[in-house]
């Protein structure tokens, strides 16, 4: 495995979860990339405590950071803030995970395995072997539909745009000009992906089945799931100008 992996694990209010998910995201990378690694906590000032529980078990496990901040701003303001503390800190693998193991830590092979020749890997719950536990038919039609609208609507040729547990190559965060990545919930974890094809980097789905959480409250909501209706659009319009910008910028900083 190469060095410079990071897990980033955004947090709010995961107290129930964050000792275990700690562990075990440890455990399985120890296995992988002993000594190779960091675990980055970012946590939006629980009130339950969960960045005083990380800060706490960071003490015995030396791969884990915490990164504080200051409120609860949305999913993907806190992903941006761990990619940007990620590559500051050398990474050149950066792996999105939740902290309610609706991600399972031993897919972690999987991911990083499949970087080996991909720059933007995605765990997929909708290709052959992959799948969901627990949910309600109401929620597996929201996912499901906004993945085939979102597919329709950006044409692309991917089967879990809306997944959050992905492996992404140092040099898609770079290319794709995170700075102007405004979206949050399922639409982060869409325009992420689709700036990445836009690119031209390669973009591979391994198979996973994504669990429903046993501990703590769900932070899907249906303000989420209309904000993807109307934004899914705008990412098709905006992303060009913004893959433009960043090249622009890395030619401007290479003169």
């Amino acid at each position: 495995m190469q060095a410079g992996i990071w897990v980033v694990i955004p947090t709010y209010n995961e107290a129930e979860n964050i000792e275990a998910i700690l562990r075990r995201t440890a455990a399985e990378l120890d296995r992988l990339a002993a000594g190779q690694y960091t675990i980055l906590v970012v946590d939006d000032s629980s009130p339950d405590g969960t960045g005083r529980l990380a800060e706490g078990l960071g003490r015995e496990l030396d791969a884990v950071r915490v990164l504080h901040r200051d409120g609860k701003t949305g999913l993907g303001h806190a992903y941006l803030a761990g990619f940007a503390e990620a590559l500051a800190g050398g990474a050149d693998l950066v792996v999105e995970m939740d902290a309610d193991f609706s991600h399972d830590p031993r897919y972690l092979r999987e991911l990083l395995e499949a970087a080996g020749d991909a720059d933007l890997v995605l765990g997929s719950r909708y290709v052959h072997g992959g799948g969901v536990e627990d949910w309600g038919l109401i929620r597996r039609l929201i996912s499901r539909g906004g993945g085939l609208y979102a597919r329709a609507i950006l044409r692309v040729d991917v089967h879990d745009l809306t997944g959050g547990f992905k492996c992404i190559r140092r040099e898609v965060l770079e290319a794709i000009d995170l700075d102007s990545v405004r979206a949050e919930g399922y639409v982060f974890q869409i325009e992420v992906t689709y700036r990445a094809i836009l690119a031209g980097f390669r973009v591979k789905e391994v198979p996973i089945v994504f669990r429903d959480r046993t501990s703590g409250t769900s932070k899907m909501s249906a303000r989420i799931a209309i904000e993807a209706m109307w934004m899914v659009p705008l990412l098709r319009r905006n992303a060009p100008a913004a893959l433009l910008k960043a090249r622009r910028d890395t030619a401007d900083a290479a003169l």
